[in-house]
């Protein structure tokens, strides 16, 4: 069971995939939640299943609607992606009626957004605002602080994903084709910059049993969190390109995606794109889900070169992004939490705390010796 909360926690979005799954944990954790979206037919069905939690039925273009919903409410878990089309009026609620927030975003603009726009106005109401909070990207956010920890100023950190069996959902993948479509940023020399357009990365060594891998581009949101906590000149994202494509086809990745970046840009192209997606299955099933495997490493590298390694190893994304989110959200609607502001997942939790947490949903998690 669940420990006291302050108020109920609000799960927007809650019919998706994603948002199922989340309502589906706070059930399992006896927890006091309201379930939350446009579709008040699809909402009332989730609610038989989830232990008949209430149910409000109210759309991102009703902010007094948003605002009613929220204010009674300790925390809100938002789901409804994509974030850049459909996340702004939740947030933007939280921050007006001082409601804790956490999110499933995955979307580098939508989480800069969150952090130059609504901080300032959620710390002046009491509130947190903690966004990215899911598989993408809390783990990395919180291993690249426990890997830093004590090192003191870096040169560089460096997160490397490998993500085995993953089968996106419709949301996932509809996110992921406005990440190609560019306008993402890297952090260099301190700052953030417009992001290098090469597909390409090189290899990179994981531990076994995943090996050295052929690495690409990644517009992931570490290079958002990080340098909020940690002292380092840059942050480097690469992911693995067999968790992109079949790995046949990896070496062709650089020439194939920046032609299909452009094509996403193209209106027409775009729609077309996007319509066979609303075709695909709204997500994996659940033995799907549990195959999926992944490691994250973290080498964060001091001036002198010397590198301190920290790696995470899990299972179905997911699972672990409706367990962190939940896990998020019962933090904060604890009676002492007292957080308040925008916040990178390091800044609003502690790490270490946070990562044992999440043993049960399958996350283990190690760093080098000082």
């Amino acid at each position: 069971m669940s420990a006291p909360q302050t108020g109920p926690i609000a799960v927007y979005g809650a019919t998706g995939f994603t948002g199922k799954l989340v309502a589906a944990e706070l059930h399992r954790r006896g927890a006091d939640f309201v379930l939350a979206g446009r579709n008040e037919a699809k909402l009332a069905a989730l609610s038989e299943a989830t232990g008949s939690a209430p149910v409000r039925a109210v759309g991102i273009d009703d902010p007094a609607g948003l605002r009613a919903l929220l204010e009674p409410c300790a925390a809100a878990i938002a789901c409804a992606g994509p974030f850049m089309r459909n996340g702004e009026a939740i947030a933007s609620a939280a921050a007006d009626t001082g409601t804790n927030y956490v999110d499933t975003t995955g979307e580098q603009p939508f989480m800069r957004m969150i952090f130059d726009r609504f901080g300032e106005t959620a710390a002046a109401n009491g509130a947190a605002m903690v966004t990215a909070m899911g598989f993408d990207y809390f783990p990395g956010d919180m291993i690249a602080a426990l890997t830093a920890a004590d090192t003191g100023p870096l040169a560089a950190v460096t997160l490397a994903y490998a993500v085995q069996g993953m089968q996106a959902t419709r949301g996932t993948t509809l996110s992921g084709l406005d990440m190609i479509s560019g306008g993402d940023v890297d952090y260099i020399d301190g700052a953030l910059r417009p992001a290098d357009r090469r597909i390409s990365r090189g290899r990179f060594r994981f531990p076994e049993p995943v090996g050295e891998q052929r690495m690409t581009r990644y517009p992931a949101g570490e290079p958002i969190t990080v340098p909020r906590h940690v002292d380092t000149k840059r942050v480097t994202m690469l992911l693995s390109a067999t968790t992109v494509v079949p790995e046949r086809v990896a070496p062709f990745l650089g020439v194939a995606m920046p032609p299909f970046a452009v094509a996403m840009r193209t209106p027409a192209l775009r729609g077309l794109a996007e319509k066979l997606v609303g075709r695909m299955p709204e997500g994996p099933d659940e033995a799907t889900r549990k195959a999926n495997t992944f490691t994250i490493v973290c080498d964060a590298r001091t001036a002198t070169g010397e590198t301190r390694r920290g790696i995470i190893r899990g299972r179905d994304v997911y699972g672990l992004t409706a367990s962190s989110t939940v896990e998020a959200a019962l933090r904060m609607a604890a009676p002492e939490f007292d957080r308040t502001g925008a916040l990178a997942p390091s800044q609003a939790f502690d790490p270490e705390s946070f990562f044992q947490s999440m043993a049960a949903a399958g996350l283990e998690y190690e760093v080098e010796p000082s």
